[in-house]
């Protein structure tokens, strides 16, 4: 398949610029691939479309404020505003970044980012991708990203409007706990107290798993060939507790429910051939694309996703690429809001 089959046309009054109030508020859009069915919801009908002994797997990575701007500093040369948006951790000092404009860096730069905080360009590689030495390091280089970076919106709606004090708690779960993210998994943001207390009384229950998602999320595929696309690697955690409770689960007939993508890629980066998810603590570029057999999640709750990306392939890997064309013109039509802050869908699998 060519990127190109994975386009559509979005009117930008789609595009959610806020979240719904209450979280549990966004619509939920249902598919089922093996009846064609689409079903119009709300988050809050969730437990209601499960059962007990199911499971919701969610990414507890919580996201850092790692958009940085800063002024490039130079022996004999004019300074030159720069933005960094820091997307892997690779020493206690030491950041992977996406800058820009890159071409105006050069090895042995130094960004100024505040009055605390600056960084020395350490490496320089392709598409505008920097390694920072940092004048900070450990917990001391944490609390001064945090007091100085901004909340990395998604660019469709950062080119909108700027972030606030709001995108702060809005940007992140609520069960957020792992710091390290720079895009949060979306597809958690929909959930409440009141909704995690309504899925306990249902006998629905919870599990949590990390992956870091990084900025490489927010980068197009360049080119037409998707085998030439290459994903950037991500750190994840799956603890043998987790491992071995959703397996329980499985083997008990109930069903495993991924809450978001970064969750999915996940749970499959773990498991084995037999679909037996086992402990895993490593970096993932796993890229799932139409034809890939999928071994763990029986149902994907996501949120709605750009034309042309890498999520677009893994829903249609998931629930079918036909099917996840019918639901996209849906979706659009009955006026759901899509992207990082809009409504929510209910994948069921596409059987094999």
């Amino acid at each position: 398949m060519r990127v190109s089959d994975f386009d559509f046309h979005l009117p930008p009054q789609n595009i959610a610029l806020r979240p719904a109030e209450p979280r549990d508020n966004a619509r939920l859009l249902e598919v089922d691939p093996v009846s064609g069915k689409l079903s119009d919801y709300t988050v809050r009908d969730l437990p209601g479309l499960l059962r007990s002994g199911d499971a919701l797997v969610f990414n507890d990575t919580r996201v850092i404020p790692a958009r940085l701007e800063g002024v490039r500093q130079r022996t004999g040369g004019a300074g030159a505003s720069i933005e960094a948006m820091l997307h892997q951790r690779i020493g206690p000092a030491q950041w992977k970044a996406f800058a820009r404009p890159g071409k105006r860096l050069a090895v042995g730069d130094t960004i100024e980012f505040g009055r605390d905080l600056s960084a020395m360009v350490e490496i320089k590689g392709e598409g505008g991708e920097v390694t920072l030495g940092f004048s900070r390091s450990g917990p001391d280089l944490d609390v001064a990203i945090a007091a100085t970076g901004h909340i990395p919106l998604p660019p469709y709606i950062a080119s909108r409007r700027a972030d606030d004090q709001r995108d702060r708690e809005d940007y992140q779960t609520i069960y957020a706990k792992a710091d390290g993210a720079v895009a949060a998994p979306t597809a958690g943001l929909h959930f409440t107290p009141a909704l995690f207390e309504r899925l306990d009384q249902a006998g629905i229950s919870r599990h949590f798993v990390t992956l870091h998602v990084g900025a490489g999320t927010f980068l197009p595929v360049k080119g037409e060939d998707l085998a030439q696309h290459k994903m950037h690697a991500e750190f994840g955690v799956v603890t043998d507790e987790t491992a071995s409770k959703l397996n329980q689960i499985k083997a008990n007939g109930g069903r495993i429910v991924a809450v978001g993508t970064t969750s999915l890629r996940l749970l499959e980066s773990a498991a084995g051939s037999d679909g037996r998810i086992a402990p895993f603590a490593e970096e993932t570029a796993i890229f799932i694309t139409p034809g890939y057999r999928f071994r763990t999640a029986d149902a994907l709750m996501t949120n709605f996703h750009l034309p042309r990306s890498t999520l677009m392939m893994l829903v249609s890997a998931f629930a079918g690429y036909e099917t996840i064309k019918v639901t996209y013109t849906h979706a659009i039509a009955q006026g759901y809001r899509f992207y990082s802050y809009g409504d929510a869908s209910l994948l069921w699998r596409e059987p094999c």
